[in-house]
């Protein structure tokens, strides 16, 4: 996780690399707090570290309240410009086998050259998320993996369409993959499942009523990604048959709150339809 108060994720996802040996790593980082060209070898270190095992997830921020409990006090679209301009730069330490200058509107780097680069080559890959125009804009420029949350079917169909035609403008509409983060709940049988279901929604108000962090959350959130959820969520506590989104709608579908609900056999199913429709990971 990444936020104004989540815990480091580089501390941990070191941490995670010296526990494991198969497990992949995939590590937020949000632009705007650390030079470019110094993520760039952090990210490159880790590489190495956890012997080619991380990729980064980009998150820019949607949310302007939160971003300046940090004292980012950037606009919305200027942030992804800013990404923008960021991952060109990191992109060029990680890869340039010459010093490099760099002058933009966010960053300016003389004669930089990096002594570590990526395990994985190119790089390590890169994710990225976000629903708005100007982050769909950086996705087609830059994500080797889009990630979405869960949707429905017919939305992420959607996503999927303008962010292949936002890579299509830098040629890379055939490089680009999609990877959608879901919460399975799962029991031998349907009706097991969905009172399985309603029982976390129960447990959940619980937490949410005593949460400073949910009592203070608006209900009208400002980043799209949230308001495609809740979007979702006011169709019903069920679209797609299983698309599940009780959780969404309680806490006004704080981060990746949806759920596919059934049996295995029901809810690998479901994936199936996503991947029908380009989604490689889940």
């Amino acid at each position: 996780a990444h936020s104004s108060a989540s815990p480091d994720g580089f501390q941990i996802a070191s941490y995670v690399a010296q526990q494991t040996k198969r497990l992949g790593i995939l590590l937020a980082h949000r632009p705007g707090f650390v030079a470019p060209t110094l993520a760039a070898r952090q990210l490159a270190t880790l590489d190495h570290f956890s012997a080619g095992r991380l990729a980064v997830h980009i998150i820019s921020g949607g949310d302007d309240a939160e971003q300046q409990r940090d004292g980012d006090y950037l606009q919305h679209d200027a942030r992804y410009r800013r990404t923008s301009e960021y991952l060109d730069v990191v992109k060029r330490a990680w890869t340039s086998a010459q010093p490099f200058d760099h002058t933009g509107e966010y960053y300016r780097v003389t004669g930089h050259q990096s002594q570590i680069r990526p395990l994985q080559q190119p790089h390590l890959p890169v994710y990225f998320g976000g629903s708005s125009d100007a982050a769909i804009a950086v996705a087609g420029r830059h994500a080797d993996v889009y990630a979405l949350w869960g949707e429905s079917l017919a939305q992420v169909a959607d996503t999927i369409a303008r962010v292949r035609a936002s890579a299509a403008k830098h040629g890379r509409e055939r490089e680009i993959r999609f990877s959608l983060s879901l919460r399975p709940i799962i029991a031998p049988t349907e009706d097991a499942a969905w009172a399985r279901a309603e029982s976390i929604l129960e447990r959940a108000k619980e937490v949410v009523t005593r949460s400073p962090k949910f009592i203070v959350r608006p209900k009208d959130p400002k980043n799209v990604g949230s308001q495609r959820l809740l979007a979702e969520a006011a169709k019903g506590p069920v679209v797609d048959q299983r698309l599940w989104t009780g959780i969404a709608a309680l806490t006004h579908a704080a981060g990746n709150s949806t759920s596919l609900v059934g049996t295995p056999r029901q809810v690998a199913d479901a994936l199936l339809e996503y991947r029908r429709l380009g989604v490689s990971t889940f």
